[in-house]
């Protein structure tokens, strides 16, 4: 038994090491093959995961956000929802009572409603269907505040899937327990929202950074998840140091996830820019 555990410790040291170079070259390569500068990799990182069409983002002048408006307020509610819930309870694993659970489905809905509005709205759809009816004219506003719901209910999710797969005795209380946090946060989310909107530079930039960080964070989170699990190693641990190798090797997955998505989208489009119509 002690020698089949030193040999799936063996396995493991060693598929950790070829992950870290693999990983660490196609970082490597990204970072040289993208647009120079942050605002570039960031544009990258938006370039793998949103259609970045022009006209449905925000502006900093003339640069476009790195991500759609949609896009922006989906990863930035994430980031907002880990944050808040990470100040009210650490390791909190539980899922939320039905009446928070009725809410987050509402997010949902108000985010698949004003999305299936917008896509009708794209020229391919206009162009075929001129007389197809619509609820109403979609916009970047509103665009930007049902991402930003269904991206705070990502979090509320996330949180504790994230804590219940690593610790050894998770706490079981919920993470999002009562309306009364459910409404903190999606407060905190409009309020965001709403600095956006002032349109203030030193407001966009950092909104911007941190949106197209938090596609980096919630994709290395959930790797880091489905590798526990697909290796065994779920409930095993007292703290986030213990698994950091496994959280490089999450992260290290999500830069080859977004280096192969931006291969693919360029060798198609052989462009950086956004889809065009």
């Amino acid at each position: 038994m002690s020698c089949l555990k030193s040999i799936q410790q063996i396995f493991l040291s060693n598929y950790v090491s070829v992950v870290y170079a693999v990983g660490g070259f196609i970082c490597l390569i990204w970072l040289l093959n993208t647009p120079p500068g942050l605002w570039g990799k960031a544009e990258a990182v938006g370039y793998a995961v949103c259609h970045r069409i022009d006209t449905r983002s925000f502006h900093i002048g003339i640069r476009q956000f790195p991500l759609c408006a949609r896009c922006t307020g989906q990863y930035l509610g994430a980031v907002i929802s880990l944050i808040y819930l990470s100040h009210l309870g650490k390791h909190r694993a539980g899922m939320p009572p039905k009446r928070v659970i009725v809410g987050m489905i509402l997010l949902i809905i108000l985010y698949a409603i004003d999305g299936f509005n917008s896509y009708f709205y794209l020229p391919p759809f206009l162009q075929l269907f001129p007389s197809m009816p619509h609820l109403y004219e979609p916009s970047n506003v509103l665009r930007l505040m049902t991402g930003t719901g269904v991206g705070l209910v990502i979090g509320m999710v996330l949180y504790p899937a994230f804590w219940g797969s690593i610790l050894i005795e998770p706490n079981p209380l919920p993470a999002v327990g009562n309306l009364r946090t459910f409404f903190i946060i999606l407060g905190l989310g409009i309020f965001i929202d709403l600095l956006i909107l002032s349109g203030l530079n030193y407001i966009l930039i950092p909104a911007a950074l941190i949106s197209t960080a938090g596609v980096v964070v919630l994709l290395s989170m959930v790797y880091t998840i489905l590798l526990l699990r697909l290796i065994h190693k779920e409930n095993q641990f007292t703290s986030l140091f213990q698994i950091s190798r496994y959280m490089v090797i999450g992260f290290f997955i999500t830069i080859m996830q977004i280096a192969l998505f931006d291969l693919i989208r360029f060798i198609i489009t052989g462009s950086w820019h956004g889809i065009l119509f």
